[in-house]
């Protein structure tokens, strides 16, 4: 029985291994978008920085990745930064991308 119980520890752990690193990759892709909406915005030095906390924390609103695109969304449109829904959510992914990679190999 001990053969399936450390079957079912090893899954476990690698459950909690690849939620962590998927956790870490989002935190990481929030704040590339944050850096990235910041300076369509004009924002730059320590502003930059400061939103891209603000797009770490919206993330903590809800499950999922709306939360996010409605923060980007309406400063794009309080600032009047010109982009489509598409666009951002495309950006989103390529991130999201970039983020795992970056985390992977590090």
């Amino acid at each position: 029985m001990s053969g399936l119980d450390d079957l079912g520890k090893t899954h476990e752990n690698k459950f909690a291994h690849d939620s962590d690193l998927e956790f870490k990759a989002n935190a990481r892709r929030n704040k590339l978008l944050g850096q990235w909406a910041a300076e369509l915005m004009g924002l730059s030095g320590d502003a930059v920085a400061a939103y891209a906390k603000e797009v770490i924390t919206a993330d903590l609103e809800e499950k999922g990745d709306d939360d996010v695109f409605r923060k980007i969304r309406r400063d794009f449109d309080s600032k009047n930064v010109e982009m489509s829904d598409h666009r951002i959510r495309r950006e989103m992914d390529e991130l999201l991308v970039k983020a795992r990679e970056q985390i992977k190999s590090e």
